[in-house]
Protein backbone atom coordinates (compact mmCIF):
# COMPACT_ATOMS: atom_id res chain seq x y z
CA UNK A 1 0.00 0.00 0.00
CA UNK A 2 1.20 3.48 -0.82
CA UNK A 3 -0.15 6.47 1.10
CA UNK A 4 0.47 10.01 -0.09
CA UNK A 5 -1.74 13.07 -0.49
CA UNK A 6 -0.03 14.01 -3.76
CA UNK A 7 -1.66 12.26 -6.76
CA UNK A 8 1.53 12.54 -8.85
CA UNK A 9 3.56 10.72 -6.18
CA UNK A 10 0.94 7.96 -6.01
CA UNK A 11 0.90 7.61 -9.78
CA UNK A 12 4.67 7.40 -10.04
CA UNK A 13 5.04 4.93 -7.17
CA UNK A 14 2.18 2.79 -8.45
CA UNK A 15 3.74 2.63 -11.90
CA UNK A 16 7.19 1.72 -10.57
CA UNK A 17 5.93 -0.93 -8.14
CA UNK A 18 3.55 -2.45 -10.68
CA UNK A 19 6.39 -2.71 -13.21
CA UNK A 20 8.31 -4.99 -10.85
CA UNK A 21 5.27 -7.13 -10.07
CA UNK A 22 3.77 -5.70 -6.90
CA UNK A 23 0.02 -5.34 -6.52
CA UNK A 24 -0.55 -1.79 -5.31
CA UNK A 25 -3.26 -0.34 -3.10
CA UNK A 26 -3.42 3.46 -3.03
CA UNK A 27 -4.65 5.79 -0.30
CA UNK A 28 -4.56 9.59 -0.27
CA UNK A 29 -5.03 10.15 3.46
CA UNK A 30 -4.32 8.59 6.81
CA UNK A 31 -7.96 7.74 7.41
CA UNK A 32 -8.29 6.09 3.99
CA UNK A 33 -5.08 4.12 4.62
CA UNK A 34 -6.33 2.80 7.95
CA UNK A 35 -9.66 1.69 6.47
CA UNK A 36 -8.02 0.01 3.47
CA UNK A 37 -5.31 -1.64 5.58
CA UNK A 38 -7.91 -3.18 7.88
CA UNK A 39 -9.89 -4.50 4.94
CA UNK A 40 -7.12 -5.59 2.58
CA UNK A 41 -4.19 -6.48 4.87
CA UNK A 42 -1.29 -5.25 2.70
CA UNK A 43 2.14 -6.83 3.11
CA UNK A 44 3.73 -3.40 3.57
CA UNK A 45 2.76 0.27 3.80
CA UNK A 46 4.79 3.09 2.24
CA UNK A 47 3.65 6.15 4.16
CA UNK A 48 4.20 9.85 3.58
CA UNK A 49 4.64 11.84 6.79
CA UNK A 50 3.25 15.23 5.84
CA UNK A 51 -0.45 14.86 5.00
CA UNK A 52 -3.31 17.26 5.72
CA UNK A 53 -5.90 15.12 7.55
CA UNK A 54 -3.70 12.91 9.69
CA UNK A 55 0.07 12.92 9.46
CA UNK A 56 2.01 9.75 8.77
CA UNK A 57 3.26 9.41 12.35
CA UNK A 58 -0.31 9.43 13.72
CA UNK A 59 -1.46 7.09 10.94
CA UNK A 60 1.31 4.62 11.82
CA UNK A 61 0.40 4.92 15.50
CA UNK A 62 -3.24 4.06 14.80
CA UNK A 63 -2.24 1.17 12.52
CA UNK A 64 0.02 -0.24 15.25
CA UNK A 65 -2.77 -0.03 17.80
CA UNK A 66 -5.17 -2.10 15.68
CA UNK A 67 -5.00 -5.92 15.98
CA UNK A 68 -5.51 -6.41 12.22
CA UNK A 69 -2.74 -4.01 11.17
CA UNK A 70 -0.28 -3.85 14.06
CA UNK A 71 2.33 -6.10 12.46
CA UNK A 72 2.30 -4.64 8.94
CA UNK A 73 5.71 -3.09 8.26
CA UNK A 74 5.79 0.63 7.48
CA UNK A 75 8.36 2.52 5.44
CA UNK A 76 8.14 6.28 5.74
CA UNK A 77 8.89 8.12 2.50
CA UNK A 78 9.54 11.73 3.44
CA UNK A 79 11.07 15.03 2.48
CA UNK A 80 11.80 15.62 6.20
CA UNK A 81 14.95 13.51 5.88
CA UNK A 82 17.58 14.65 3.40
CA UNK A 83 19.81 12.48 1.26
CA UNK A 84 22.75 13.83 3.26
CA UNK A 85 21.15 12.53 6.45
CA UNK A 86 20.72 9.14 4.84
CA UNK A 87 24.45 9.15 4.08
CA UNK A 88 24.35 6.56 1.35
CA UNK A 89 22.24 4.06 3.26
CA UNK A 90 19.10 2.56 1.77
CA UNK A 91 17.15 4.14 4.57
CA UNK A 92 17.57 5.38 8.08
CA UNK A 93 16.00 3.86 11.15
CA UNK A 94 14.73 6.53 13.55
CA UNK A 95 12.84 5.51 16.65
CA UNK A 96 12.46 1.99 15.29
CA UNK A 97 10.88 3.26 12.06
CA UNK A 98 12.40 2.98 8.61
CA UNK A 99 12.72 6.23 6.62
CA UNK A 100 13.64 6.91 3.00
CA UNK A 101 14.26 10.48 1.85
CA UNK A 102 12.44 12.13 -1.05
CA UNK A 103 13.55 12.37 -3.75
CA UNK A 104 14.31 8.67 -3.57
CA UNK A 105 16.26 6.29 -5.75
CA UNK A 106 13.62 3.90 -7.21
CA UNK A 107 15.97 0.91 -7.09
CA UNK A 108 16.81 1.56 -3.43
CA UNK A 109 13.11 1.82 -2.63
CA UNK A 110 12.40 -1.51 -4.36
CA UNK A 111 15.29 -3.07 -2.44
CA UNK A 112 13.90 -1.80 0.88
CA UNK A 113 10.39 -3.01 0.02
CA UNK A 114 11.65 -6.46 -0.95
CA UNK A 115 13.65 -6.71 2.27
CA UNK A 116 10.73 -5.69 4.49
CA UNK A 117 8.17 -7.87 2.73
CA UNK A 118 10.53 -10.83 3.07
CA UNK A 119 10.72 -10.28 6.84
CA UNK A 120 6.93 -9.84 7.05
CA UNK A 121 6.23 -13.05 5.12
CA UNK A 122 8.76 -14.98 7.21
CA UNK A 123 7.14 -13.72 10.42
CA UNK A 124 3.69 -14.80 9.13
CA UNK A 125 5.06 -18.28 8.30
CA UNK A 126 6.69 -18.57 11.72
CA UNK A 127 3.48 -17.58 13.54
Amino acid sequence: MIVDDEPDVLKLLNKRLSEVGYEVIEAQSGNEAIAKAKGQQPDLIILDIIMPDMDGAKTAEVLQSEPLTKNIPVIFLTCLLTKEEEEGKIGKIIGGKYFIAKPYNPNELIEAITKHIGRWNQAKRDA
